[in-house]
This record gives C-alpha cells, structure tokens and sequence, in this order.
C-alpha cells in the first residue's frame, strides 16, 4: 500500500500558479489513470486535470477557488502498486517529460524536476481505447486540442501506436487556398525586416463571485481580479502603452456578402455548419493578408534591437466573450482552408470557446485577430491589438440602410469594416489598402473565387 501526493504541475503555458476550480472526485472514490479529478483555471484557459494515478482519493489539500503555485500538493492518492520507495511512504508525483519534437506538455503537465529511481509511470505507457487506437496520453491531449479523430490517423509507431507527427500530419490535411488574382503565400513561414531605430514605446467567468465590501457600506462589492481578466487587462493595458495605435474604419455594402450567406446555407454541403457572415470576413481578412503582409507581421525586440517579423502564414484570432472572460483563440494555418473547412473551424473554435473548453495551444500564436462586435449591436469601434500582433478587425453589425447605388437610394444591407494596426510596423498606406480590400470582398465576394 503506497499513499502519493500530487502536486499541481506546469500545463504547458510558462504560467507559475493556477486556481481550483471543480473537484470532480472526492476521498474514497476510485479513480483510474486518466480520469480527471479536477479543472484548474490558470490566467488564459480552463484545463481538465488527469490522474497520472490509478487508485483510491484519500484526501484533496486544496479547497475550490483557492489559487495555489505550481508544485503545491493538490491531492493525496492511496493505491495497491508497492514503490521503490517503500509500502506506506508519502511520494511526490512528479510529471513526465515532453514528447521529444516539442508542443503541448502531457495532458496539462510541464516538465518535472530531476529523474527519479522509480519504474516508468502507467500515464507513460501507450493506451488502447474502447476502438483500438493506441496513443499516450500526451498524444490523445494534443488530437483533442487540435480537433483530430485519432481513429482517422494512420499510425507510424512501433506496435502500431500513433505519434506526435501522425496527428499533425492529420491535422494538417485540408485544402489550399488560391487565387490568382494574388500572390501565392510563400514556403518561408517567417522573415525578419529591419525596423525603424526608434526607443521602444510600448476585449465571462466574466463576473467572479462577487465578495462583500469590507467597508460598512454595503452598496459597494468588490470583484477579485483573477485569471482570464488579469491576463487580459495586462495584455491590454501592455499592447495600449506599447504599440502606437492607429485606426481606420470604411462603410461598406454589404449586400451581395449577404446574398452569398443565404446561398451558403441552403447548399446541402453546409447543412451541417453554421455560416455567417464572420466566415467571408474571414476569408476576406487572409485574401487582404496575402496582398499586404506587413497586417500579418509583429514588431520583435532582440538582443540587438528592434525587428518586424513577416509571418508568411496566418493564425487568424476571433475575439470570443465567454463565461469565463474575453478569450482569442486562433485558427492555426488558415490560409491553407478552403470556405467550407474555414466554416467548420469557426463552429469549432466558437463552441468551445463558449464551454469553456479553450486550451491554452488554441490561444498562443495567433498572427491577427478579428472581433466581431456587431453581435452587441455595435457599428465599429477602435479595438486594441492583441500583443505579438500588428493588428486587429473589428466588424460591425450588418443592417439595412440607405444607400447611393446608381444614381439611385436603395435600401442595401451595409456594415463597418474599422482596423487597428501598430504603426511602428504598418504605414498609413498599407493600412487603407487593407481595409480597402477586405471592403472590396465583402462588396463583391467573388473576388474569393479559387
């Protein structure tokens, strides 16, 4: 009989504490390797924590909605398995290491501290579930987060076991975006330009629980700042102070998008996604991108001075209000999707944004971000751009209004495009060409045409 403490581990994120939110066991229940015992809540998503333990829950250390720091004893587990380090002595769970090629670390663990004597860990070892496929734990995390159907992979691994490179070779099959009318997106990911030599300068659970004031005035509550709304007020006040921002927004008719909306929808191949007109702005944002890279760049601070990083790729954002606070996961690789697979991960990207499911992969490395605003009502506005990005879209609400066509006033269904940009990276004049192409697709959606 062993009894083993597990402590809170990194999840892969850089981050240093995290908050209980759910026990999902309690002490006595049986648990198996893998099952999940709690979620945690750290500054950028909520993560379903596994057991790396197969036994019994003896006692859970750390209250919900207590924050705690990585390293921290969470949960004591009991179980038969005997120990190098002996029958009945408390050991400290420590994490495995990453699979080697990089990623996401386990199902939510970092690194662990120095090897240790004993034999390898069950959550090491490959798993075969219910339908054959066989994959560790870190693999099966990484096919989640990446919307993969293990069983769909053909696998490369001894034994038949399936490997970081098959879900991501999987995960990148889709078709690819052309248009002759545009430049072709190049085979180098990223280049650097030389950038000005100027001093650097430098969108829920969005209602915590609600504590009482410790003033005798109880007309006054006062919110923890915590999490997602931490993370994201640094971020923005970060991104306000440091990058120069400039705005710029076009009115635009939007009628024939609207025409193509209503088309897509009824088209048996859609009859299973949800279209809206967010998915032509999509596609009209990676069309612009194409025509003026610099939108899609990033100004770098190096060891020996400031650069513009042109990403030839684009991990396009889509601001996302949930109930956990405002969230930016990103579409990897967007440029290599066609209309209807651009369409899926939209859906994809939305739902579980709004249950909370976001894992922080979904949300690092986005190149550009759209927020769609017109959902509130709004008809534009001046948004912040999100650190590490050049620039940001907002989309007003589409609605029907007077409008010159001809000659003539007829009613047409118009919108606000209005673009935010860092302009120590984009000039006055790349920027207006930008949002003057993404009007022109949204005027005339042809132009998407493959």
């Amino acid at each position: 009989m062993s009894t083993q403490n597990f402590t809170l581990p990194d999840v892969g994120e850089g981050l240093t504490e995290a908050e209980i939110v759910t026990w999902k066991v309690a002490p006595g229940d049986t648990v198996a390797i893998n099952d999940v015992i709690c979620e945690i809540e750290t500054a950028k998503s909520l993560v379903e924590l596994p057991s790396p333990h197969a036994g019994t829950v003896a006692e859970l250390l750390v209250a919900e909605g207590a924050t705690v720091e990585v390293g921290t004893p969470i949960i004591t587990f009991v179980s038969d398995a005997r120990d190098d380090a002996g029958p009945g002595k408390v050991v400290t769970a420590e994490a495995p290491a990453p699979e080697e090629g990089g990623g996401s670390v386990l199902v939510g663990y970092g690194s662990g501290g120095g090897a240790t004597s004993r034999r390898k860990r069950p959550a090491e070892r490959p798993v075969r579930s219910s339908v054959g496929v066989i994959a560790k734990p870190p693999i099966r995390k990484l096919a989640r987060d990446l919307g993969v159907d293990l069983t769909a992979v053909t696998p490369s691994g001894a034994d038949g076991e399936v490997t970081r490179d098959d879900v991501m070779k999987q995960a990148s099959q889709a078709s690819v975006f052309r248009n002759i009318e545009t430049p072709e997106w190049g085979a180098v990911r990223e280049e650097t330009v030389p950038a000005p030599q100027v001093a650097p300068v430098g969108l829920a659970r969005g209602v915590a629980p609600v504590q009482a004031s410790a003033s005798d005035d109880d007309r006054t509550e006062s919110i923890p700042v915590k999490g997602v709304r931490k993370a994201t007020s640094s971020a923005m006040v970060q991104s306000a102070y440091s990058a120069p921002h400039v705005t710029v927004w076009k009115d635009v008719d939007a009628t024939r998008t609207m025409e193509l909306v209503k088309r897509l929808k009824a088209a048996p191949e859609y009859a299973d996604i949800k279209v809206s007109p967010l998915l032509i702005v999509a596609r009209a944002v990676i069309w612009a991108a194409r025509r003026t890279p610099m939108i899609n760049a990033a100004w770098v601070e190096t060891e020996n001075g400031p650069e513009i990083a042109v990403r030839h790729y684009v991990n396009l954002g889509i601001a996302a209000a949930t109930p956990r606070g405002l969230l930016v996961p990103n579409i990897k690789d967007a440029q290599d999707l066609g209309m209807r697979d651009l369409a899926r991960a939209l859906n994809r990207l939305t739902l579980t944004a709004r249950d909370g499911k976001t894992t922080p992969a979904d949300q690092q490395g986005g190149t550009f971000t759209i927020t769609n605003i017109g959902v509130f009502g709004m008809d534009a506005g001046t948004p912040i751009i999100n650190p590490g990005q050049a620039g940001i879209l907002a989309m007003g609400t589409i609605s029907q209004k007077p409008w010159v066509v001809d000659g003539e006033v007829r009613p047409r269904w118009v919108t606000t495009v209005a673009g935010s940009f860092d302009h120590r990276v984009v000039d006055g004049d790349a920027m207006s060409r930008f949002i003057a192409d993404v009007a022109s697709v949204l005027e005339e959606p042809a132009l998407l045409v493959d």
